[in-house]
Formats: structure tokens, sequence, C-alpha cells
């Protein structure tokens, strides 16, 4: 029985940790590392069709997604004032974001960066919102996704978005299988998109 003691209060602080975002910003800073590598084709098969796209030259483009989410609102109440209770805390705690801007950097037709901008904070965590963009990537994982491992306290922070890839990892990821190749003689991290040859 003693096993079970600290049940309810581990329900209570799971409960608590994802009403107020922090599973919603480990899910957006997983797909941050996640991403890299895949097709602009699995891209677009699960993130949907990008807002606006930019093409910098012949190899490399630019995706914008956009997302909005509705911000919680909480009656009022003449015994316990939920509202004010509310407002005073996302003042001082932060958080209570409502839209969010997916910047994604593809190199050869593969993402190899993934950036979040705008009013995008939950009260817990960091850019929580953005998992509205990425949800779809994380609950149904395209072919050309790097795995993630972790569980759900790491290795991905809620409080901060991992390194780009030119500083976490040594690796070249080939444009045909979509294998990621640890390069472990390279003095930069820089990743390096092979270029297809036809």
């Amino acid at each position: 029985m003693s096993r079970f003691r600290f049940l309810p209060l581990a329900l209570l602080l799971a409960s608590g940790l994802g009403g107020c975002g922090y599973f919603d910003s480990r899910a957006a800073h997983k797909a941050q590392r996640s991403m890299v590598g895949m097709t602009a084709y699995d891209l677009q098969a699960c993130a949907g069709i990008p807002s606006s796209i930019k093409q910098l030259n012949d190899t490399t483009q630019i995706y914008v997604y956009t997302g909005t989410h509705t911000a919680t609102t909480y009656s009022g109440s003449t015994l316990i004032p939920i509202a004010d209770i509310v407002s005073v805390f996302k003042e001082f705690a932060g958080g209570g974001g409502t839209s969010c801007t997916t910047v994604i950097r593809l190199d050869h037709d593969r993402v190899a960066e993934v950036h979040y901008a705008g009013d995008d904070d939950e009260v817990i965590g960091t850019d929580g919102i953005c998992s509205i963009i990425t949800r779809g990537c994380a609950r149904q994982p395209e072919g050309t996704m790097q795995k993630v491992d972790g569980g759900p306290f790491g290795p991905v922070s809620a409080f901060s978005p991992p390194k780009t890839p030119n500083q976490s990892t040594g690796a070249t990821y080939s444009t045909q299988s979509g294998a990621v190749i640890v390069n472990p003689d390279r003095k930069s991290a820089a990743p390096i998109i092979v270029p297809r040859t036809e």
C-alpha cells in the first residue's frame, strides 16, 4: 500500500504540468530535433501546406507555418476571483501566448532547421503554442524523421529549445536514403546536405 501513497500527488503534478503547457513545450522542442532531415514531401504530409514559401537560392527554401490558439478565459466569481488570480499569475509568471510562427529551413528538399517565433509561451515552458503546428508529425511520424528517445522528462527540455543541428550533431544527411550518417572526422558539426545525383 505504501507504494501508492504518492500516486495522487504524482497525478496532480502531471495534470498541472500538462494543463500549464509543460508537455506542449516539450513536444515543440522535440519536433525541432526529430524533424531535421525529413523530406519536404513528408513535412507537408504531416504539418500541411505552409502559409508561405520563400526560395532563397537554388537549393534552399524557407517554409513558414502559422498557428493560433484561443486563450483560455475564466469566469469571475464573488467568492473566489479566479479570473483575477489567473491574470495576476500570468503577469508575473509569463505565458498565456496565443500565436506561433514556425520557420523551417530546407536544404536540398530536406529540413535543416526548425525555429519558432511569436507570442508562443504557455504558463510553464517556452514555445508550447507551437506544438499545434508540429502535432501531426509527432502523432504520426514520417519515415524520414529522426527518433528522439527519452520518455516524458528527457532529453528535451520544456524551458529551452535544443541546439540547432550545426551546434549539436556531427552528421551528414543523405537525400537518397534519409539516413543520418555520423561523421566523427569533421571539425565543424554543421550538417552537410548531400545533393541528389541523377
